[in-house]
């Protein structure tokens, strides 16, 4: 590893730890040449996968759009955004374990959907209510109806 501040190649890791997402190992540097310290990070290459649009068009992922579609969902929710990220960590990884080059839009949907459910009913619904179309209210009860059946029986 280069050093940032004299650019030469030798130096020694004073420290490593891994970061709380588990992904990413923080490396605590100093250079032998001009005895500065920087820090490295250490990460997985992610493969970027292709989202296929329903056009047939292709597009990489884009983190920013899956979060700007849940802080939708979830406006005037008891949602942090730290949960948010949670969801969107747990799509990307569930696409980087099961796909390997391209995935349907569609798909994508369904994993935002899965993992929202489990986060907050009113958010799974105001975006399977934009991400499905609903076209009317008869949509709306179509869609609540598993989550009413489950309710009764827990009850």
């Amino acid at each position: 590893m280069k050093c940032p501040y004299c650019l030469e190649d030798n130096d020694r890791v004073l420290d490593s730890r891994a970061s709380q997402d588990g992904f990413t190992i923080r490396r605590r540097r100093e250079c032998l040449g001009c005895r500065k310290r920087y820090t490295t990070y250490e990460r997985i290459e992610a493969t970027t996968v292709k989202i296929v649009k329903n056009d047939g068009s292709r597009e990489a992922f884009d983190h920013a759009k899956i979060k700007q579609g849940l802080e939708k969902a979830c406006w005037k929710r008891p949602i942090s955004d730290e949960q948010l990220e949670g969801v969107i960590a747990a799509v990307e990884n569930e696409l980087e374990a099961n796909f390997e080059s391209e995935v349907e839009s569609r798909q994508v949907g369904e994993l935002v959907m899965k993992q929202l459910r489990k986060l907050d009913e009113v958010a799974y619904v105001r975006f399977a209510s934009v991400y499905r179309r609903f076209k009317d209210v008869r949509d709306f009860v179509e869609e609540l109806r598993p989550m009413l059946a489950a309710t009764k029986k827990n009850e």
